[in-house]
């Protein structure tokens, strides 16, 4: 593994990290994931098996040290390793239109509402949900905001990310 490649991508796993600790919960302990969009931006950037594979172990790790929700770290861990997958996945089945802005929001989306479907059967299974919240109420209430936050704030941070990476000559694909 290319060291430049470990540091940037312990970058976004710190940086998602800070932004997955200081968003305040807005429903029964959930909140949109900030972590993922920077997972998600790793893969984009960096799109290998090896990448991926530690870039889910790090951001399931971090998010299960950062969660609000109530026994959260173990829906944390299988909700990012199966989460990144699934977005490797797709992301190869579109890999000459990647790069585009548009499509890194479609994946995005995708990626955060498997997310949040994996998180929540997880948790539904392991620890049960918080208050007794249905499966659906939790999913209308904080997935499907969770993905319009994040495909909002992919169109913003996505092209900020690519700008510098091709101003510094990090990366030659942005």
């Amino acid at each position: 593994m290319n060291t430049r490649v470990l540091v940037i991508l312990s970058l976004f796993a710190a940086i998602g990290a800070v932004l997955h600790m200081v968003i305040p919960p807005f429903y029964q302990g959930m909140k949109p994931d900030m972590m993922l969009i920077m997972m998600f931006i790793g893969i984009l950037l960096f799109p290998s098996l090896k990448n991926v594979t530690l870039l889910s172990i790090v951001t399931g790790i971090l998010s299960a040290l950062t969660t609000s929700f109530p026994g959260g770290q173990l829906p944390n861990l299988v909700d990012k390793f199966i989460t990144a997958f699934v977005f490797f996945g797709l992301l190869l089945a579109v890999k000459k239109i990647a790069q585009k802005v548009v499509t890194a929001t479609v994946l995005t989306v995708i990626g955060t509402i498997v997310s949040g479907t994996i998180f929540l059967s997880a948790a539904l299974v392991i620890v049960g949900l918080p208050g007794g919240a249905a499966f659906t109420t939790l999913f209308l209430t904080v997935v499907l905001p969770a993905t319009l936050f994040n495909g909002a704030a992919m169109i913003i941070i996505l092209p900020i990310v690519q700008a510098i990476f091709k101003r510094s000559n990090l990366i030659t694909t942005a």
